[in-house]
């Protein structure tokens, strides 16, 4: 298996216009909407997609995730999470 880095990631990610991401009471999560439906998302990647907003890096926000859960060691979850949403286009 070949080791990805960010660098097949944007530099700055940022939420795709199509997509809006809000906290939704009936799923009790946040949710990504679209106009052909909904994504319910996970405590996680709702947390990394609240700052998919272009002004953030991938390290700036790698280093406030880890900042704001106490702990170290995300880069590869989040990672893995921004190319799997910028592979469904939920990101650019």
């Amino acid at each position: 298996m070949t080791d990805q880095h960010s660098d097949s990631l944007p530099e700055h990610p940022r939420l795709n216009r199509l997509f809006r991401l809000q906290w939704e009471d009936a799923q009790q999560a946040h949710v990504l909407l679209y106009p052909e439906g909904m994504v319910k998302l996970n405590q996680s990647a709702a947390e990394i997609l609240k700052r998919c907003d272009g002004a953030h890096t991938v390290d700036a926000l790698v280093a406030e995730l880890e900042q704001a859960f106490n702990t170290t060691g995300l880069r590869e979850q989040i990672e893995g999470m921004l190319r799997a949403a910028f592979e469904k286009d939920w990101i650019r």
